[in-house]
C-alpha cells in the first residue's frame, strides 16, 4: 500500500468512497443528507485535486485502486481580532472502503496527514465528526484526537 497525493486517475475510486460516506450520513440523518447525492461534480473534484491548499491523500494498492482517502484544507485566521495566527490542516473527510476496514489503512492515512501537516509547519490538525457516526468517533479517539468544540442543535 502507498499513500500519496490524489491524481485525476483516482477520481472514480474517490467518488465510490464519497458515496459510501454519503450513505452513512443519510442513514444516520435522512433529514439532513440526501440519498445517493454526489458531494462534488467531477469538475469540482478535479479542481480540488489540483489545489495545493486543499490536498487530498489516497491510500492505493499495487494496482493503484483507491482504498481510502483524506480530504484536507489549510486554514489560517490572519489578523483575526480574537484568534491567534496559527496554521491548521483541517481534515474535511477521511474514508476507508467499508470492505477494507480494520486493516489500519485509516490509521496510516491519518499518520500521513500528520506528517504532511508537520512538514507544512501547521500548529494542529482538526476535523469534525457527526455524532451519528460512532465508529468514526472511536477511530479518531484511538488516533489521539480530542474534542475541540461541540456543535449542538434543536430541531424545531
Amino acid at each position: 500500500m502507498e499513500i500519496r497525493r490524489a491524481k485525476e486517475q483516482d477520481m472514480d475510486g474517490i467518488n465510490h468512497l464519497l458515496m459510501q460516506v454519503c450513505l452513512v450520513h443519510h442513514k444516520g440523518r435522512p433529514d439532513l443528507f440526501k440519498y445517493g447525492a454526489k458531494k462534488y461534480t467531477d469538475e469540482e473534484l478535479l479542481n480540488i485535486i489540483q489545489d495545493d491548499m486543499r490536498p487530498i491523500f489516497v491510500a492505493v494498492d499495487e494496482k493503484n485502486a483507491v482504498l481510502g482517502y483524506a480530504f484536507c484544507i489549510f486554514q489560517q485566521h490572519i489578523n483575526n481580532n480574537i484568534l491567534t495566527d496559527i496554521k491548521t490542516l483541517y481534515i474535511d473527510d477521511l474514508c476507508v472502503d467499508e470492505a477494507l476496514r480494520g486493516r489500519h489503512i485509516g490509521k496510516k492515512l491519518y499518520e500521513a496527514v500528520l506528517d504532511f501537516a508537520r512538514a507544512s509547519k501547521c500548529y494542529n490538525v482538526t476535523l469534525n465528526v457527526w455524532s451519528l457516526n460512532e465508529p468514526a468517533m472511536k477511530f479518531y479517539q484511538s488516533c489521539g484526537l480530542k474534542p475541540q468544540k461541540i456543535g449542538m442543535e434543536t430541531i424545531l
